[in-house]
């Protein structure tokens, strides 16, 4: 048995109380859905500035130590902010193919 397409759950751009998943249940054009897709792109558009800060400072040899790492922190999390938003957008993109439509709404 299908989920009717308003019940279909989208994993959230954020974390909610102790590091835990948050979801939001609907068609994907509520409120909630909105802001998650306004943080999603935000953080898509971070980690690729962060990309370019990491080529520059790669090829600036008197980067200290404590810079690179400094980077590479600040990468690790922007690496867990994409990874998270391409779960949620692979589990809404196998949740309609489950229910038979053609396409996951638009701008997802």
């Amino acid at each position: 048995m299908s989920r009717p397409p308003d019940a279909s759950a989208r994993l959230l751009p954020w974390a909610g109380p102790e590091g835990k998943p948050c979801y939001v249940i609907g068609d994907g054009t509520g409120y909630v859905s909105r802001v998650a897709d306004n943080i999603e792109s935000v953080q898509l558009g971070m980690a690729l500035e962060l990309l370019g800060h990491a080529d520059d400072m790669l090829d600036d040899r008197q980067v200290t130590s404590a810079q690179l790492r400094y980077v590479v922190a600040r990468m690790a999390e922007a690496l867990r902010d994409v990874h998270r938003i391409a779960r949620s957008r692979g589990d809404r993109l196998a949740a309609a193919a489950c229910d038979g439509s053609n396409s996951p709404r638009s701008r997802d």
